[in-house]
């Protein structure tokens, strides 16, 4: 008699343990970002050697948010996207740190772009997809700037524009 009764509760815990897991497959890697590469003229790619790399970007009447921060050895990083703004505004800085006078240059990068909402499911979290329309930016250390791929989504292999520098 004591069989019977643990049987069919045993049964019934394992099928609301198989109910409670949905089928549906939410993914796990979710970052939709942009992907910068440095490179030369001559397409080889290009490392900022001796200077080091501050990202930040406006955040309202809040100041600014830090999104890269002293990078060094620079060849290529990722960045947020906003998931509303038309256009985001990049404030870059390089510090030179090979020279004794320790010269600092500023440059901004405006990224038009437009925002999709991405569904998976409605278990899933929104994500938002991006197009690059194009890119504008000012021409301190910055020599230009080549949207590569214009699709921004989960694929971070990818790289989505390319940096140009000036040599100092």
């Amino acid at each position: 008699m004591r069989k019977t009764i643990i049987l069919p509760s045993v049964i019934a815990a394992v099928a609301m343990m198989v109910a409670a897991c949905s089928s549906v497959d939410c993914p796990v890697e979710n970052i939709v970002a942009t992907v910068y590469k440095l490179q030369r003229a001559d397409g080889t790619p290009d490392t900022l050697r001796s200077d080091t790399l501050t990202i930040t970007s406006p955040k309202g009447n809040a100041g600014d948010t830090t999104l890269l921060n002293r990078s060094i050895a620079t060849t290529s990083f990722q960045l947020p996207v906003s998931y509303l703004h038309p256009v985001d505004t990049l404030y870059l800085t390089l510090a030179d740190t090979s020279q004794t006078n320790h010269k600092v240059y500023h440059d901004t990068i405006y990224i038009s772009k437009t925002n999709s909402p991405h569904f998976e499911s409605v278990d899933c979290n929104i994500s938002y997809f991006h197009e690059i329309t194009a890119v504008e930016h000012t021409h301190n250390r910055i020599d230009s700037i080549v949207i590569n791929k214009s699709s921004v989504n989960y694929d971070l292999t990818k790289e989505h524009l390319r940096l140009y520098f000036n040599k100092p």
